[in-house]
């Protein structure tokens, strides 16, 4: 635990500041996104105060702000959509989210999870924040929303004409305010906050008839434990593992960004202990999921938070707001928090790889156009399973097109006899230059090269430019040599890589070949062979 006694004192007055300052920004979207995941704005006040308060006690980041998030809201409505009234079912998929998290912090796993490849994090990110605004279009007419987009899309266009034009009034007023508002204003006061209270304000003051959220316990939430069985287990474990990998995801990104600000280092598996002990502890009091907040954190680190307590004074901070405010909550018009969670969808949406999409190598752009409408129109965790196989099988069909063969043609049996036998036939020592990578990928081409060595009585591999090799190249060469045994050919093998001349050992392909047969140097290969052709 890293809130020592010179820790919590060492920059005091700016992590409070930047921990109020946060926690100003956390209210109206932890509320919003409360309300956008089904569970309700407390379920979302819940999450920001337990998610933030235990993993800044606990995580990695020390400027870290975590809390509620557009992504993850997103999954837990889709357990809405397939666990429709459940909120045991919910609570568990958090507390199997925050277990799984802690389980990748303590297996080092957190150093793995930045290899997703980035064309299917940018799909899965612009597939999120289109669901956001998808969803939220219809809460901004005053309209019933649906969990799935397909049956959002379709309410909203059939019922376009019971648009509560009270609703939109204020909709348009929150859009403006969040999307407009000077910057001169906004860094003092956040626009989602402004919007909040201004047009709250004004529904209040006009008495408009539309939708709001529910009343709000001014109290502390209960503890409860999510009952376990053996089928909802089964059910919902893949969605857990989903919340828990992007959950993961999102902090660490987000604990890169705090690290390029302070220019310190965080600790990756130990951020994932804290993101999983808060997430946890959320589902056990009622909170939605959250992850590290990346527009929280630069806030908190701009307003003066460099430790811990800023994270801390954040929770603090919405308890109060929980005790001494939570009856006004009720006014809050839904269409005033669907504005702002729609401009959180625009601003999810990842426009660093929009902006050279037409010059994007084709196999990122398809991986990436595919996991953004798998995302919006089926199901975000298949999307993001099928995202990253199909983007390591174009990048292995990529390095299997960069392979490269070169026989050379060393030694001639008789050069003034060449009747009825092919050019090639005429050399009976023959060089296989291998470039490049030799995996299961591209082991296929240098099998098919035995195609060319006829009349050949010694072949040299040389694999001196091979910096890998994985299992299936090595079979792929034991095969290789028992064929061109069985027409009596010799294979001579040229390696450099200790580590690979170890592994074929290992698997017994030198054993097979015969350790005589092993060379580090090519020429050396080529002059044992014509030495040995010689004596014959």
């Amino acid at each position: 635990m890293e809130l020592t006694h010179r820790n919590i004192f060492s920059n005091i007055k700016g992590d409070i500041f930047g921990g109020i300052t946060a926690g100003v920004i956390a209210l109206p979207l932890a509320l919003a996104f409360g309300v956008a995941s089904g569970v309700g704005a407390a379920a979302g006040l819940y999450g920001a105060i337990m998610v933030g308060l235990f993993a800044a006690v606990f995580g990695g980041t020390k400027t870290q702000i975590s809390g509620p998030t557009g992504p993850m809201t997103v999954v837990l409505a889709s357990i809405i959509v397939s666990h429709p009234g459940n909120m045991n079912a919910i609570f568990l998929s958090i507390f199997l989210a925050g277990l799984i998290q802690i389980v990748f912090g303590i297996t080092k796993i957190g150093s793995f999870i930045k290899y997703v490849p980035y064309p299917v994090i940018s799909g899965f990110m612009s597939g999120i924040g289109t669901i956001i605004i998808i969803l939220q279009a219809g809460a901004l007419l005053g309209l019933q929303s649906s969990g799935s987009t397909y049956e959002c899309i379709k309410n909203f266009v059939t019922n376009l004409g019971s648009t509560n034009f009270h609703a939109l009034f204020l909709g348009l007023i929150t859009l403006a305010i969040v999307f407009f508002t000077p910057k001169k204003i906004s860094k003092v006061f956040p626009p989602a906050l402004i919007a909040l209270i201004a047009v709250t304000l004004i529904s209040i003051i006009f008495k408009f008839n539309v939708p709001t959220i529910s009343d709000i316990p001014a109290s502390l939430p209960a503890f409860k434990f999510p009952q376990i069985t053996g089928e909802l287990l089964k059910s919902i474990l893949p969605i857990a593992f989903t919340l828990a990998v992007l959950g993961s995801v999102d902090s660490l990104l987000t604990s890169l960004v705090a690290d390029s600000i302070t220019k310190t280092k965080h600790d990756s598996n130990k951020e994932l202990i804290g993101q999983g002990i808060g997430n946890m502890m959320a589902s056990l009091f009622g909170g939605i999921a959250g992850a590290g907040a990346t527009m929280r954190t630069v806030v908190n680190v701009k307003a003066g938070g460099r430790t811990q307590l800023s994270g801390v004074v954040h929770s603090l901070f919405l308890i109060t707001i929980l005790l001494g405010a939570a009856p006004l909550a009720k006014n809050i018009p839904n269409a005033v928090l669907a504005g702002i969670l729609i401009k959180v969808g625009v601003d999810i949406v990842d426009y660093k790889f929009l902006k050279v999409i037409r010059t994007a190598p084709k196999r990122d752009l398809f991986v990436m156009l595919w996991v953004y409408f798998v995302t919006v129109f089926y199901d975000l965790i298949f999307a993001v399973g099928t995202g990253i196989v199909l983007s390591a099988v174009l990048f292995s069909i990529s390095i299997a097109q960069q392979f490269n063969l070169q026989i050379d043609d060393i030694y001639p049996i008789d050069e003034n006899n060449d009747d009825n036998i092919e050019e090639k036939s005429k050399y009976a020592i023959r060089v296989i230059d291998v470039k490049g990578i030799l995996f299961f990928g591209s082991s296929s081409q240098m099998v098919a090269s035995i195609d060319d060595t006829l009349g050949t009585k010694y072949l040299i591999i040389n694999c001196e430019q091979i910096s890998t090799m994985d299992i299936s190249a090595s079979f792929a060469l034991e095969d290789m040599i028992v064929n061109l045994r069985t027409r009596g050919i010799t294979v001579l093998l040229v390696l450099k890589n200790e580590k690979i001349k170890r592994k074929l050992w290992d698997l017994g392909t030198i054993s097979i070949l015969g350790k005589e047969n092993v060379f580090f140097d090519r020429s050396r290969a080529i002059k044992e062979a014509e030495i040995r052709l010689g004596n014959k």
